[in-house]
């Protein structure tokens, strides 16, 4: 069975296909952020993952949605990433593309600078080694790396489900997406298929189905014990 996570309409994901799930925790080590492995997840066909903000059992929905009345209108655009660019950084060897959709994950930030200021000075080999690794690593997808001739510098990534802790921020943050997994939304339409997406868990985002960040400022927490 194809990996496929199926939005349900004002409830949860529906997530067929075996694709594995993991929690991780955005920690940072130095100027840098890395992902630490978090509480592991017994491999399931299928399963279903909240995105209310409001099961007792996270990541997994117990029905909470229905009891709170939650709205999970799907509300992103949906056009392709390169007509929805927000911005381009022209570097001498290398270009950023940013379509601006942040889930405050935070690993665009290296040691010797963000990915912006490395990417405008890639003049220096490792600036350039260093703004690939950001744009990469970042789990929203929001950045990609392209060189001069337009060809992405992307990562292969295997097809898996992060359930993000931040306890720098004191909150429970997205589900990342990673690698060849089918998103489809409550209508039947197939959003684009990317490497790395984020999705909301906080029931607050105001670019349903993706993350913005709002699980920040509203300080959601899954009740999990890490």
């Amino acid at each position: 069975m194809k990996m496929k996570i199926k939005i349900t309409e004002n409830g949860p994901y529906h997530v067929t296909g075996g694709v594995p799930l993991k929690e991780k925790i955005i920690t940072k080590v130095g100027k840098h952020y890395i992902f630490e492995d978090g509480c592991e997840f017994p491999l399931q066909e299928e399963y279903y993952l909240c995105r209310c903000g409001h099961s007792k059992n996270a990541p997994f929905c117990d029905g909470a949605h229905v009891a709170c009345g939650f709205d999970g209108t799907e509300v992103a655009d949906k056009t392709p990433y390169l007509d929805r660019l927000e911005g381009v950084v022209e570097g001498e060897e290398i270009e950023l593309l940013d379509d601006g959709r942040c889930a405050f994950a935070r690993f665009c930030h290296r040691e010797g600078g963000d990915v912006w200021g490395l990417t405008e000075n890639d003049e220096d080999g490792n600036n350039k080694e260093e703004a690939i690794i950001a744009a990469n690593e970042c789990p929203a997808g929001r950045l990609v790396m392209i060189d001069k001739e337009g060809k992405p510098l992307l990562d292969d990534l295997e097809p898996e489900i992060i359930i993000a802790q931040d306890p720098e921020k004191n909150c429970s943050a997205s589900i990342f997406v990673r690698g060849p997994i089918e998103i489809e939304g409550a209508d039947g339409t197939i959003y684009e298929q990317r490497n790395r997406r984020a999705l909301c868990r906080c029931g607050h985002s105001s670019n349903m189905p993706f993350c913005d960040a709002a699980h920040v400022p509203t300080q959601y927490h899954d009740r999990s014990t890490i």
